[in-house]
C-alpha cells in the first residue's frame, strides 16, 4: 500500500492536517515580532502584499479542499478564511512590534478569491480532461 493510498483511506488526516498545519504555521509567522524584509519602497509592498495574498490564497484552497463534499463549500472555505484572517490581525495586536493593518486583511481576501476562482477553473479543467 502506497503512502498516498494510505492517507487518502483516512480523510481527517489526508484532508485537515495540511489545513491545520498551514494554519499553524500562519500563527507562527504572525507571532513573529520582526519579520526579514527588503527595505526597498514599493518592492516592500508588493512583497508584503502578495506574501498575504499567497498564504491566505493557499489557506482558502485547503479549507475548499477539506470542505469538498458540503454544499456551498467555497463561500464556505472564504469565509473561514476571512475568519482566520480577521483573528490573524487581532493577534498581531498583542504582538510587540507588530500592528494589525486592514489592507493586510484586504489583500488576504484577494488572494483568497482568486486562489478559489484558480482552484474552481483546475478542477474543472481537470474533469473536463478526463
Amino acid at each position: 500500500m502506497t503512502a498516498r493510498h494510505w492517507l487518502r483511506r483516512r480523510p481527517w488526516l489526508y484532508l485537515w492536517l495540511p489545513l491545520v498545519a498551514w494554519m499553524g504555521l500562519i500563527f507562527y509567522l504572525s507571532a513573529q515580532p520582526d519579520l526579514p524584509q527588503p527595505r526597498m519602497g514599493w518592492a516592500d509592498l508588493l512583497l508584503s502584499n502578495g506574501a498575504h495574498a499567497f498564504v491566505f490564497g493557499v489557506l482558502a484552497i485547503l479549507w475548499a479542499r477539506a470542505l469538498a463534499d458540503r454544499p456551498r463549500s467555497w463561500a464556505i472555505a472564504f469565509v473561514l478564511t476571512m475568519l482566520y484572517a480577521l483573528s490573524d490581525e487581532v493577534h498581531q495586536a498583542f504582538v510587540p512590534g507588530r500592528h494589525p493593518d486592514l489592507f493586510d486583511l484586504m489583500f488576504d481576501g484577494i488572494g483568497a478569491m482568486l486562489a478559489l476562482g484558480l482552484w474552481a477553473w483546475w478542477l474543472r479543467f481537470e474533469r473536463e480532461r478526463r
